[in-house]
């Protein structure tokens, strides 16, 4: 499947085409009946621009450069099939990241380790070593990769027992998470 953006698409209807479309990608002969499906795509924007994974070092270089020391968002679009029914339920979250400062030389460095290039944005919030992000506003697990809060409420709305994600700030919004609380990030 050819998950490149089309021609002048939004971040928010990127995601959830894509994850719509791999829900539907799958026949439903090769399931049973009470089966739910889930599926899931990510990207990372900056300025309204959609980024995503680098192919080459100098991809990487011109992403982290980009993105250093500036917010962006991550947009997921989760789509949930319920096989049974046929309904394909999606949900969509984003996420603020806010990058620190990173050097040149810190940059080359997370490149030589091969890091970057099966991520979108090129990097990894949780990386030990490069610690590219200064702090988050929204869900971390969205940024790492599917956002928990999401899916466990898609879950429970179709009557699977799940455990509640944890309400963590003053809105009573799960999963917002100040990540220089979670790792000491710089």
């Amino acid at each position: 499947m050819d998950e490149s953006p089309l021609p002048a698409e939004a971040p928010d209807a990127y995601v959830l085409r894509v994850c719509r479309a791999k829900a539907m990608a799958l026949p439903p002969e090769r399931l049973m009946p009470e089966t739910y499906v889930l599926t899931a795509d990510t990207t990372v924007v900056l300025d309204g621009a959609i980024i995503g994974k680098p192919e080459t070092p100098a991809e990487a270089r011109h992403m982290l450069r980009a993105l250093r020391g500036r917010a962006h968002q991550v947009y997921t679009g989760l789509a949930l099939r319920d096989f049974a029914t046929g309904e394909i339920q999606t949900d969509l979250v984003v996420t603020t990241v806010h990058m620190r400062h990173y050097s040149d030389e810190e940059i080359e460095a997370y490149i030589a380790t091969g890091e970057p290039f099966d991520k979108a944005g090129g990097y990894a919030v949780q990386d030990a070593r490069f610690k590219p992000v200064e702090r988050v506003e929204g869900c971390l697990s969205n940024v790492i990769g599917l956002p928990l809060c999401a899916l466990s409420a898609m879950l429970r709305a179709k009557g699977v027992a799940v455990p509640k994600a944890p309400s963590c700030s003053a809105q009573n919004l799960p999963c917002l998470v100040d990540i220089r609380a979670v790792d000491g990030a710089r």
